[in-house]
C-alpha cells in the first residue's frame, strides 16, 4: 500500500471519535509524571501526548465495540493497532516513536498498581532502516555562508545564524532557540541547551565568532533598537525566527549557492560540522560532547558517513579504485 502524506494521515484520524474525559485526563498525569522524574523535553512530551491520544481515539468503544479504551488496552489490541497504523501508511520510526511512548505509560501504570501487566513487554520495536547523514562538501558550505546579503541586518543576522550552526554543530531548535545570554565572547563559548534540557559549552571559533560580533554590535542593535530581548537572533517583530522560518531560510540560499536542494536538510550544517571534523581527525568521544549526543553509538553513524567519502574519493583517484 502506497504511504500516506502526514495530511492524509489526519483526515484518517478525524474519522475516529473524540478524546474521552478520562483518557485525557489519565495521559495528562502520566505526562505531568514522565517530566517530573525524566525531564522529557518540550518536544518529546508533545509527541508522546499525540500517540497516546491517537491510540485512545482509536481504542474507544465508540470506535468498535470490541475495544476497551487506552488504560485497559492488552497485546491483541496493540497489535491490531499496528496493523491499522500500517494500513494507513505509517512510517516505522513513527511506530518506533509510539512503543516508546507506550513502554513508558503501561510502565508508568504498572508502577501505580493501576494494573498488573505490561501489554508492550513482548512487542518487538520496527527495524528502522539505517540511513547516513547528508554532510555537504567544503566548498558547498563556503559558498552557503556566503550567500547572505550582509549590507542588510537580517542578511548580517542571518550569516551569523549560518556560522554559528555549522562551527558549533548545533540542532536548528538550539540555534533558534539561544538567548542572548549564552554567548561569552570574551571566552569564545556558547552555552547550549540540549534535548532533555542538557546543557553543554561549545567553543565558537574564530569565524563564527567574527561574525557574532559584527551580528550584535550592527544589525541586532538595528533590529531590537530601544528594546531590551532575550533571544539571540531576532527579526524585525523582535522576535527569534522559528524552526520552519529558518529552514525556509537555508533553502533560499542553497539555492542561490548552486546547491542541490535534495543535499540539504534542516541538519545539513550539524551533519556537515560532524563530518568534517572527523575527516580532519577529531577524536569521536570529543565529537560526542560537543554534539550533545547522550550515547556514543549515536556519533558513529558519523564514522560510517567518513568512510563512505573515503572510498568514493579512493574509487575516483586512485588508479586501481
Amino acid at each position: 500500500m502506497t504511504a500516506r502524506t502526514p495530511a492524509e494521515r489526519r483526515v484518517v484520524a478525524m474519522a475516529l471519535p473524540d478524546l474521552a474525559e478520562s483518557d485525557a485526563a489519565v495521559i495528562a498525569r502520566f505526562l505531568d509524571a514522565i517530566w517530573a522524574e525524566n525531564g522529557l523535553a518540550q518536544p518529546t512530551l508533545d509527541s508522546y501526548r499525540r500517540d497516546l491520544e491517537l491510540l485512545a481515539r482509536w481504542a474507544s468503544p465508540h470506535a468498535s465495540p470490541r475495544r476497551v479504551g487506552l488504560a485497559a488496552a492488552d497485546r491483541a489490541m496493540l497489535f491490531d493497532y499496528l496493523a491499522w497504523r500500517a494500513q494507513h501508511g505509517y512510517s516505522p520510526r513513527s511506530n518506533a516513536r509510539l512503543l516508546s511512548a507506550l513502554r513508558a505509560f503501561f510502565a508508568w501504570q504498572v508502577r501505580r498498581g493501576e494494573r498488573g501487566d505490561d501489554p508492550t513487554a513482548l512487542l518487538e520495536p520496527p527495524k528502522l532502516p539505517r540511513s547516513l547523514p547528508k554532510a555537504l562538501a567544503e566548498s558547498q558550505i563556503d559558498a552557503l555562508l556566503a550567500a547572505p546579503d550582509i549590507a542588510t541586518p537580517l542578511g548580517l543576522r542571518d550569516r551569523a545564524m549560518l556560522e554559528l550552526m555549522y562551527a558549533a554543530g548545533l540542532r536548528v531548535s538550539e540555534l533558534v532557540n539561544l538567548p542572548a545570554t549564552a554567548v561569552n565572547l570574551r571566552q569564545g563559548a556558547l552555552r547550549v541547551t540540549g534535548k532533555g534540557s542538557k546543557e553543554r559549552l561549545v567553543p565558537l571559533g574564530e569565524e563564527a565568532q567574527h561574525w557574532l560580533e559584527r551580528y550584535l554590535a550592527d544589525a541586532r542593535a538595528q533590529l531590537a533598537g530601544k528594546r531590551a530581548l532575550a533571544p539571540l537572533f531576532i527579526g524585525t517583530t523582535g522576535e527569534a525566527p522559528t524552526r520552519q522560518q529558518f529552514w525556509q531560510l537555508v533553502k533560499r540560499y542553497a539555492a542561490a549557492a548552486g546547491i542541490d536542494p535534495s543535499r540539504i536538510s534542516p541538519h545539513g550544517l550539524r551533519h556537515s560540522f560532524a563530518t568534517h571534523l572527523l575527516n580532519r581527525g577529531a577524536d569521536l568521544r570529543a565529537l560526542q560532547m560537543l554534539l550533545g549526543h547522550s550515547s556514543l553509538s549515536t556519533t558513529q553513524i558519523y564514522t560510517l558517513v567518513a568512510r563512505e567519502q573515503l572510498k568514493k574519493l579512493h574509487a575516483k583517484h586512485h588508479p586501481r579504485g
